[in-house]
């Protein structure tokens, strides 16, 4: 598998020198220090339901948000291995870092790929700050995971554009300050074509937010409904009618990162405490933390391609099918290894298992179903 090649105006930067080591023992004390004072309780799926912009800006006091970005854009323009070392123990700690996430993890990388020089000087910086936040509009009722299917239409008015649709599943609408939103501009051509990427604010006219709770009773998801939403010209996201590649290159970053195997691993850590007097678990454990090792080598070595300025789509998927599968393993073998049953309103395993109970439906579909993903790896790379 071959990653797809960069657009024309993307090109590899020199990165600065960074000690991994030091950095992670860094961010190791930080995050030690925040949970035994009680800052944050660990929790599973920490980086879609733990929702705390006092934390994320706590983050981007210590310059760890945007850490690949350009200097000029808010960055320090470290390599993505710094990032990546960052988020593993983020996600390690099961610290709440959802208010930061989308706009860390992909609209900035979008913006850099794609954006105008306004755009990305404007938004990059905030990013960084954790002044704004971004949900994610893509998913439709009807369409799923099959974005090409995508009919939120946004229909040319004098100064931009008029957006009318409805998108689903969309983390945090109700909390962001702004959006990032794929629609259809044109009905030309192929359904892979006339697609166009927007950015918009959340209290804009037009746009109502609907909760969508999951079986605990917690709010993250939502639907949003566009009623002829005006979107200004310049908000308009890289090539007109191009959004296709975009987000596609956009969902790789989705699916290539260390969240795709350490969403449960705070329950893996209380499975690894349980089972010291079980040995007939031992085997078990210890096959759970060799293929954890193995895709956490995977999750690493997607940190060069994008050093490169390549959109690894294809080992991106390929991660995400076998992290989806391990998280999975980890929720099954916590319920059979653990002596305490699931209690969200519990302490300690209990709780821990609640939590990634409550995630462990949406495994296979968020950043895409596993039929969807297996699909892109049975196609020739671009």
């Amino acid at each position: 598998m071959t990653a797809v090649s960069t657009p024309p105006d993307v090109t590899a930067t020199p990165r600065a020198q960074v000690d991994l080591d030091q950095l992670r023992r860094e961010v190791q004390t930080f995050l030690t220090d925040a949970r035994d004072r009680g800052r944050f309780t660990p929790m599973c799926d920490g980086w879609l339901r733990g929702f705390d912009l006092a934390f994320s800006r706590e983050l981007s006091a210590r310059g760890w948000l945007g850490v690949t970005w350009p200097v000029e854009y808010g960055g320090r323009n470290w390599p993505n291995a710094a990032r990546f070392v960052i988020t593993e123990e983020l996600l390690r700690f099961g610290a709440p870092i959802t208010a930061h996430w989308m706009g860390d993890r992909q609209i900035g990388p979008s913006l850099l790929r794609h954006g105008t020089d306004e755009q990305k000087a404007h938004f990059l910086p905030r990013i960084a700050d954790s002044e704004i936040t971004f949900c994610i509009g893509m998913s439709e009722p009807g369409s799923g995971s099959d974005l090409a299917s995508v009919s939120t239409r946004a229909e040319p008015v004098e100064g931009g554009w008029s957006v009318t649709g409805t998108k689903v599943w969309t983390s945090h609408a109700h909390r962001a300050s702004h959006g990032y939103l794929l629609a259809r501009t044109s009905r030309e051509g192929s359904r892979h074509q006339g697609l166009t990427e927007f950015v918009v604010d959340m209290n804009w006219p037009g746009i109502t937010v609907t909760p969508i709770l999951d079986m605990l009773g917690g709010h993250h998801f939502n639907q949003v409904v566009f009623d002829q939403v005006f979107v200004p010209a310049d908000r308009v996201l890289g090539t007109m009618g191009g959004a296709w590649r975009q987000v596609t290159e956009q969902l790789s970053f989705e699916r290539g990162g260390p969240e795709r195997l350490l969403t449960t691993y705070p329950l893996l850590e209380a499975i690894v405490a349980a089972v010291t007097d079980k040995p007939h678990l031992h085997g078990e454990l210890g096959e759970v933390i060799s293929r954890m090792r193995t895709l956490r080598r995977m999750a690493l070595a997607l940190t060069d391609s994008l050093d490169r300025g390549e959109a690894p789509i294809q080992q991106a998927a390929a991660l995400k099918i076998m992290g989806t599968e391990l998280e999975q393993r980890i929720v099954d073998f916590a319920i059979r290894a653990l002596d305490v049953e699931a209690d969200p309103a519990g302490n300690g395993p209990a709780a821990l298992l609640a939590s990634a109970l409550a995630a462990s439906p949406g495994f296979t579909i968020r950043g895409g179903a596993t039929a969807v993903l297996l699909s892109i790896l049975a196609k020739e790379p671009a």
